[in-house]
């Protein structure tokens, strides 16, 4: 599990089927010091999260593949839930914090 910050949405004509239906959020993880850590990932979200927000999120395919309900999706990513306010780190991206 990593705290990441919300950086936006991704948009696809074209998806595996096992997306479908499926709020698609592009996540920069982050340190507990709120300093970027390595590449943005596009992650599934069940809790409507938005640009700006902090989010939980944990990269095991197992747990993806039980939340969507496919064994033969690629996800890997997922919103384990939305931090709140005092849970978050002190970005240094300039952004919401």
């Amino acid at each position: 599990m990593f705290p990441a910050l919300v950086i936006g949405t991704a948009v696809a004509t074209e998806k595996h089927p096992s997306l479908d239906g499926w709020k698609l959020l592009v996540v920069q993880p982050m340190t507990a010091a709120g300093e970027p850590d390595g590449d943005p990932q596009l992650a599934i979200d069940p809790h409507e999260a938005g640009r700006g927000d902090w989010v939980i999120v944990c990269n095991e395919g197992k747990a993806a593949r039980e939340i969507i309900g496919q064994d033969t999706t690629p996800a890997r990513w997922f919103v384990l839930g939305v931090m709140d306010e005092e849970q978050q780190p002190k970005a240094k991206t300039g952004k919401k914090n």
